[in-house]
């Protein structure tokens, strides 16, 4: 069971596995808790998730950064990693449209 750290204003400042010594053991379904690690039911569609699955993406277009200015080759990842990579670019790359084209032809033509 997770044990938890309250600050000042009793609020949970921190969720260990084991009890740090000031910890309060609460159960896993704690409502506070579940606030506290963005898994609550009042979030039913994930907000942390969502959060996690743009910081990856974030995280792919530094990766491609360092690879086009020869900072780092993708070898240079594990190979877990660079399989993982490319399995997302091959289906972003499938998927009818981007979500980052910004500049998408208009009834007017293109835009640049």
């Amino acid at each position: 069971m997770p044990y938890a750290v309250r600050d000042s204003q009793g609020r949970i400042s921190s969720v260990h596995r084991h009890d740090p010594g000031l910890g309060e053991q609460l159960l896993p379904n704690d409502v506070e808790l579940q606030a506290f690690l963005g898994t609550d039911d009042a979030d039913p569609q994930g907000t942390f998730d969502q959060l996690d699955a743009d910081f990856i993406r974030v995280l792919e277009d530094v990766i491609d950064a360092l690879v086009s200015r020869n900072l780092i080759t993708i070898t240079d990842l594990p190979g877990i990693a660079q399989t993982k990579l490319f399995d997302r670019k091959s289906y972003r790359e499938r998927r009818p449209t981007s979500a980052l084209d910004l500049f998408r032809p208009d009834d007017m033509g293109h835009v640049i």
